[in-house]
């Protein structure tokens, strides 16, 4: 940081990027749940499949394999970015805390009150 940049000008870039942070965070959960979800409907028509309860039909086990794999690789990759996400966020959060803390703050209606004589 220069010293010419403004720590509030800098605290405020600080808060903008920890939204984007958490928007990315929430849709992460979101495809985290859509991806377990997957994988549990996805093995759920396997054992429907294996039991013959659909007949012999090889596309269903093959759609249901594809779907635990698909799953699983959704869950892997999203958590991973969730991780990263979360680090980051711990990141930007300590950064503006040093920030905050770098700040001369003045403390504002700190006045003693004079009564009138009575």
């Amino acid at each position: 940081m220069d010293e010419d940049d403004d720590p509030i000008d800098e605290i405020s870039r600080i808060e903008a990027r920890l939204e984007e942070l958490a928007e990315i965070a929430e849709r992460c959960r979101k495809i985290t749940l859509v991806s377990k979800s997957v994988i549990a409907l996805g093995a759920g028509l396997m054992l429907v499949t294996m039991l013959g309860l659909l007949g012999s039909n090889q596309v269903a086990a093959l759609g249901s394999i594809a779907a635990v794999l698909g799953g699983i690789v959704s869950l892997g990759s999203n958590a991973s970015t969730l991780r990263q996400t979360m680090a980051a966020i711990s990141e930007a959060e300590a950064l503006r805390s040093d920030l905050i803390g770098r700040i001369d703050l003045r403390v504002v209606g700190d006045e003693i009150a004079i009564k009138p004589p009575a």
